[in-house]
């Protein structure tokens, strides 16, 4: 574990159990911010509390329960380890599409919840560098879509070669200061609206 222990939302809707983690927890060290006995309204819940991991342990998860996990893990992505005794493998799959980082397949116990968070936050890290990649990689190919259409557009009403179009954005984008692809949004915009 790291130096910093991470701040946790525990979601238990058996007391007994949440307040035996709970106590377990504080002992070594970590920092409960909240704990509730629902995922009922979970989104408000991280947003406000703004826990570094969610640990989840329902009774009885439910479809609720996922979209629930799903909409926090669009609107305010967190790790999330979850304890649950439904073992299909469908389930499973559902919980981690929904944004689970670490799926326990029995219940939670204060033994298992240590080795959960490390493995949820890291998995949670490796996941959103990943879509970060993904997401870079995007915009990259859709900037180098624009930059293409420009550099048409140039060459057919200007009848030049894609190597002076090419010449013509760049030096547009160094003398306004600007990258390539803004250069190139304003000559679509510009070349749309001319008639």
């Amino acid at each position: 574990m790291s130096n910093i222990s991470p701040a946790i939302m525990l979601v238990d809707d058996n007391h007994e159990r949440a307040h035996s983690v709970r106590e377990r927890l504080q002992a070594a060290g970590y920092t409960i911010v909240a704990q509730i006995s629902s995922a009922e309204g979970l989104l408000f819940q991280v947003e406000e509390y703004r826990p570094d991991i969610v640990l989840i342990d329902i009774e009885s998860p439910d479809r609720d329960i996922l979209e629930s996990l799903a909409v926090v893990n669009r609107e305010a992505p967190t790790p999330v380890a979850m304890f649950s005794s439904h073992n299909s493998a469908d389930f499973i799959s559902r919980a981690v599409e929904s944004g689970v980082s670490a799926y326990m397949a029995e219940g939670m116990t204060p033994e298992r919840v240590a080795p959960a968070i490390e493995i949820a936050m890291a998995q949670f890290k490796s996941f959103q560098q990943l879509r970060q990649s993904l997401e870079r990689i995007q915009q990259q190919l859709s900037d180098r879509k624009t930059i293409e259409r420009a550099k048409g557009l140039l060459m057919a009403k200007k009848n030049l070669t894609e190597k002076d179009a090419h010449k013509i954005l760049r030096n547009l984008a160094m003398s306004s200061n600007a990258t390539m692809c803004a250069v190139a949004e304003q000559l679509i915009y510009y070349f749309q609206s001319e008639h």
